[in-house]
């Protein structure tokens, strides 16, 4: 469905936001559109990061733990 958006209907919006919003409002609203965009990648990243960190924890508790030696009682 949206690869069936082409050059001719990406102008009709441009041109209908630029009579919506005016020529000063139209680049303060581009600016905060991709600050956005950037901090939620950002913030995706760091999810993303943080789940790796906290498998890789997981991992090194399971293989210390697997090292140890127990006592035999005895």
């Amino acid at each position: 469905m949206i690869g069936n958006i082409g050059p001719l209907e990406i102008g009709v919006v441009l041109v209908v936001a630029l009579l919506v919003f005016g020529p000063k409002r139209l680049p303060e609203l581009g600016r905060s559109a991709g600050k956005g965009i950037s901090e939620f990648k950002s913030g995706i990243n760091s999810i993303h990061e943080g789940t790796s960190l906290e498998e890789k924890s997981a991992s090194a508790v399971e293989t210390s733990a697997s090292t140890e030696e127990t006592p035999v009682k005895g």
